[in-house]
Order: C-alpha cells, then structure tokens, then sequence
C-alpha cells in the first residue's frame, strides 16, 4: 500500500479557549488547512491507574502527513497536559478538488 501523503490528526484539550488558540498556532503557521472543533466530548480514560473522565474539547485537523512531527512539536509547547493526545490517521482517499487544495494551503 502507498504510503498516504494527506492525514487526520485528532487532538483533544481541556478547554475551548486552549482548542482556538492551539488551532490559531497550527492554522497561521501553515501546519494544516482546515481544524474543526467539536467544542464538548465527554472522555473516559485511565490516567495514574484509575478511571477518569473529563469534558474537552476536540480538533480535527487535516493535513499532510509530512507536518506530523512539527505538529506533535506545537501542540506539545502549547497544550496543558503533560501528555497531550495528538493522534493521526491516513487519508485513503477523497474528493481530489479538496485534497488538491489542502496541498496548496499547507506549505
């Protein structure tokens, strides 16, 4: 299989306020193209050998799988959790128009 050149990268924060300013930082670095953010998920995760749960705040960014590290890197100086969730998924596919212009926008 090709390796994908276009990605997803899920990030969860504690508040809208850190979603908007870590989206803000990615967008006006051109490290993505487009961030949507689900402003409330609940979230049930083990941390320090319990269960735990929180209410945060979710961003969907598409990108290229290239700015991976550089996003892990931002979000990592900019996120309050000592261990952020910064996740990535492959694009397999889409619309070829929208794919085309993620390229031009992300440099």
């Amino acid at each position: 299989m090709e390796t994908p050149s276009h990605i997803v990268v899920f990030i969860t924060t504690g508040t809208g306020a850190e979603a908007q300013q870590i989206a803000t930082i990615l967008l006006e670095q051109r490290q993505a193209a487009c961030i949507n953010i689900v402003p409330r998920v609940a979230s049930r995760f083990w941390w320090e050998n319990r269960l735990d749960d929180a209410e945060e705040s979710l961003l969907i960014i598409k990108t290229k799988a290239a700015r991976l590290t550089d996003i892990i890197r931002l979000v990592r100086e900019n996120h309050s959790n000592t261990v952020p969730e910064i996740i990535a998924m492959p694009i397999i596919g889409g619309n070829p128009d929208y794919l085309a212009w993620l390229d031009r926008e992300v440099t």
